[in-house]
């Protein structure tokens, strides 16, 4: 008991909370306090501001670096920014995004696919032969190239998960076998040019959303994730466990509107957003759907972070190599496929020179994990984006290949630093 100034008796327990008591008010996951979880506006850029101190960077190096990136050739050269430019930029990265989507999938599982630039070949010589030399129609063409593709896969998984050889080293048989079965294919013509008026020439040079529909799928976009995170946010409070406010969720969507809309504005000043860019946006949001929200995506991710764990937890590994493999030279296939079509011709160089670098160079940068199980396919889209604009501003400053060439390496050593010290940061901290 206490005694106030008026003499009045005052039982303890009233003016002491009980912590159990209090720590039962609070949502499930909270209960704990091992889980730390923050609220509101402040709590979350606390959170964010953790755990990039303890490595966990995600997308913020690559972003950084393509605004210095962006703002250095601005500089260097004002049309970079341009209308115009950044429609030719948006139309260079297609194809690589769409190849380095499959060199993120196999990275995600701690190997490497060094024979997609010879399989984008192999499918660009397919089709060319059999669309334009055979006269096949275009859909059975088209299938064909990216069959290919697929079987290409299969054939890598089997012979991982039957004879165990290094991916590193099957990919780079097949990087040389597949570049000589594309010359074959190509004949001693060794080049061919594609109708200018097929439809898949058409999608991949002329076909531009009008601003309406850029605009409306915008909107459209910006609506389903506020669904979305609203449908989530009252499924977590249904089960009793914490969840985001609606001011957060209010100020996420507004960031995202402010992303889409800004460029679509500007694509709009020139020719607008082109049919095969948003492709390979769709290709990113399903591959990103497909890895964060599907069974076969946590397997994948749980056999990169440990495969003997995944494996005793019940997880199929060998189709999990398997399907990945598959998947990756299948987007190869793909990607190879939209490069001769923007080209508008096929020959021996197709899927040559930079492909691979390039491909592999943007999953790494955009901020996949070399040493397997962290990733995104966002990478893919992000690092793509770094990749051709150094190409492309470079080559409006009139710079021949090798400096190119000695700016994408550094950049790529830089990528790789930064995971690096970012996993030993991560493991320091017990996040890794």
């Amino acid at each position: 008991m206490t005694t106030p100034v008026d003499g009045s008796k005052v039982p303890v327990q009233d003016t002491v909370e009980d912590p159990a008591q209090e720590a039962a008010a609070l949502p499930a996951d909270l209960q704990d306090e091992r889980l730390i979880a923050s609220h509101g506006v402040s709590g979350a850029i606390a959170a964010f501001t953790a755990r990039l101190r303890s490595g966990d960077l995600g997308s913020v190096p690559v972003v950084v670096g393509l605004v210095i990136i962006w703002a250095v050739f601005q500089i260097a050269n004002s049309n970079f920014l341009s209308s115009r430019n950044l429609v030719n930029l948006t139309l260079q990265t297609t194809s690589v995004g769409v190849i380095a989507l499959g060199i993120v999938l196999v990275l995600l599982l701690g190997e490497i696919d060094l024979s997609v630039g010879s399989v984008s070949g192999l499918s660009a010589a397919i089709f060319g032969v059999t669309f334009v030399n055979k006269g096949w129609p275009l859909a059975v063409s088209i299938l064909a190239s990216v069959a290919v593709g697929l079987v290409i896969g299969l054939f890598y998984g089997a012979l991982y998960n039957r004879f165990g050889v290094p991916s590193f080293v099957i990919t780079l048989a097949g990087l040389l076998g597949f570049l000589g079965l594309q010359l074959w294919v190509l004949g001693k013509e060794g080049s061919l040019n594609l109708p200018f008026d097929s439809a898949i020439v058409k999608f991949a040079t002329q076909n531009f959303l009008s601003p309406a529909v850029a605009y409306g799928l915008v909107v459209v976009t910006v609506a389903l994730y506020i669904a979305s995170r609203l449908r989530a946010r009252g499924q977590r409070l249904a089960a009793g466990l914490s969840a985001a406010p609606n001011s957060i969720i209010g100020l996420k969507a507004v960031a995202l509107a402010l992303v889409l809309a800004v460029p679509v504005a500007v694509l709009n000043g020139d020719r607008g957003v082109s049919s095969m860019f948003v492709l390979l946006l769709a290709m990113v949001v399903a591959t990103d759907f497909a890895i964060r929200k599907t069974r076969w995506g946590r397997s994948v991710m749980a056999v990169g972070g440990n495969v003997e764990a995944a494996r005793r937890a019940g997880i199929n590994v060998r189709m999990i190599y398997l399907s990945v493999f598959a998947a990756c030279s299948t987007f190869a296939a793909v990607g190879g496929l939209l490069a001769a079509s923007r080209l508008v011709a096929v020959n021996q160089s197709s899927g040559g020179n930079d492909t691979n670098l390039n491909a592999i160079a943007a999953a790494v940068i955009g901020g996949t994990s070399l040493f397997g199980g962290r990733g995104s396919a966002y990478s893919a889209l992000l690092g793509a984006l770094v990749i051709m604009s150094i190409s492309n501003g470079l080559a409006l400053l009139s710079l021949d290949s090798s400096v190119r060439f000695m700016v994408t390496a550094a950049v790529l050593l830089i990528a790789v630093t930064i995971d690096s010290l970012s996993r030993r940061s991560r493991q320091a901290h017990g996040r890794a």
